[in-house]
């Protein structure tokens, strides 16, 4: 998943006076585990595992979780999903963490000593699978919050609820999984949290330094395939046939007026045709054309609208045409809403921990995030971690030469962990109705 490039998109935030430091107990503790974590983070990104199969991975997140002494921990959620239940010494409500464990069907290209170089079959294929978009940095971060939160548990006021979740990257097909399957299984329930926080490795942002939004940060995610029929003809007597590629090709422009005339200019939207194919030979008129591609948007009646409109353009096309559609139109991951209010509390903890010039406002991104199946539920706030070491590049997320520094992880753990107490403290600290 490509992430913000922070030269075009991020741009440093004015935050009010801020009246404390960071907190040295977290400061402390990081400090103590971080050498522990990163090594887990190799562990993670030498030895990837593919969506609803991870199956080592989940038992190394078990075992640290019951080393620190949890008070629940359970395994198997959505197939392969570990939650934990912290429960501090002190009274107050239940926040919850979310982390995605699941590797890609990447060949990794890069010159890490503990790079991955794990094959496996994917979709018939024969595929190398590497941590090309960065979760094995946002499951060791989430255990180093473990560590850092257990050492405080006397002093924590309330329960946290760390969610790991197998297959955010999509589960194979055929499968179910990933967040929406962790919701069906009551993961938000029994405790229930009143907010959830997660983050995401961001290779446009240098390490020290995250982003953020208030409101949208990522879009739907809606996928759709298209047939169109015709009559197969020779290509030098046109009149024979049924034109399915005049009518695809008619379909593909007039698709792209469904944003520029039939919505608002005001309302975002992406309408891509990444697949288009037909034909066996050069000379011959095909009877059908086959197409797919993906629906961006960040407000669900403009979705709603878009998937209308593409049905209708089908239906005027291909009858003018003399031909046929079918359309299936398939709708993943909503889009990813940060609270207002968390966003803005949450900005006055990470100037806190990172200093205000590190902490910076993000344009939203069309790229989709299952984080949104919680964040429909309670309120949400998804940040992205700064991952690429000052004087360096990195490939984006899903590439061979992705590459997430080492120096990131105590960074995420200071700052979640921080994001995590303050709200604990905050809500604690409200007068009861």
């Amino acid at each position: 998943m490509r992430r913000f490039a922070a030269s075009c998109f991020a741009a440093v935030l004015a935050l009010p006076a801020l009246a404390a430091a960071q907190d040295p107990r977290v400061d402390a503790a990081v400090e103590r585990h971080a050498a522990e974590i990163i090594e887990l983070r190799h562990h993670f990104h030498q030895y990837p595992e593919l969506g609803n199969r991870e199956f080592e991975t989940a038992r190394i997140v078990a075992a640290h979780l019951e080393k620190l002494g949890f008070d629940e921990i359970r395994t198997g959620v959505a197939h392969t999903g570990v939650v934990g239940i912290l429960k501090g010494g002190q009274p107050g409500p239940v926040v919850a963490v979310r982390a995605d464990m699941d590797a890609l069907p990447v060949t990794e290209d890069t010159p890490y000593p503990f790079k991955s170089t794990v094959r496996t079959t994917y979709l018939g294929k024969d595929v190398g699978v590497s941590h090309a978009c960065g979760h094995d940095v946002h499951t060791a971060v989430q255990l180093g919050v473990a560590s850092v939160l257990a050492s405080l548990r006397e002093e924590l006021p309330g329960t946290v609820l760390f969610i790991f979740q197998p297959a955010e990257e999509g589960p194979p097909p055929g499968e179910d999984g990933g967040a929406p399957l962790m919701v069906a299984e009551g993961v938000l329930e029994n405790p229930r949290p009143s907010a959830i926080f997660a983050l995401h490795t961001n290779p446009g942002l240098e390490v020290g330094h995250v982003g953020y939004t208030s409101g949208p940060i990522y879009a739907s995610s809606d996928h759709f395939a298209i047939t169109i029929r015709g009559q197969q003809a020779h290509g030098a007597a046109p009149h024979l046939s049924v034109d399915p590629i005049v009518m695809a090709s008619q379909a593909v422009i007039a698709f792209q007026t469904i944003r520029s005339r039939n919505l608002s200019p005001l309302e975002p939207s992406v309408l891509s045709v990444g697949i288009f194919r037909s034909g066996e030979r050069f000379n011959i008129i095909p009877a059908e054309v086959y197409m797919e591609g993906t629906v961006r948007t960040y407000n669900p009646e403009v979705r709603d609208a878009i998937e209308r409109r593409m049905d209708e353009i089908l239906a005027g096309i291909t009858q003018a045409g003399g031909g046929t559609y079918g359309f299936a139109y398939s709708r993943g991951a909503p889009p990813t809403i940060n609270n207002a209010e968390l966003a803005e509390r949450g900005a006055i903890t990470m100037a806190r921990v990172l200093g205000a010039e590190n902490v910076h406002v993000l344009e939203p991104f069309m790229a989709a995030e299952d984080f949104a199946f919680f964040a429909n539920i309670i309120p949400g706030f998804y940040i992205t971690l700064g991952t690429t070491r000052p004087g360096t590049t990195s490939g984006w997320n899903h590439t061979p030469n992705f590459m997430a520094d080492d120096g990131s992880v105590p960074v995420g753990m200071r700052v979640i962990s921080s994001l995590l107490l303050d709200y604990l403290q905050t809500e604690s600290n409200r007068p009861n109705p």
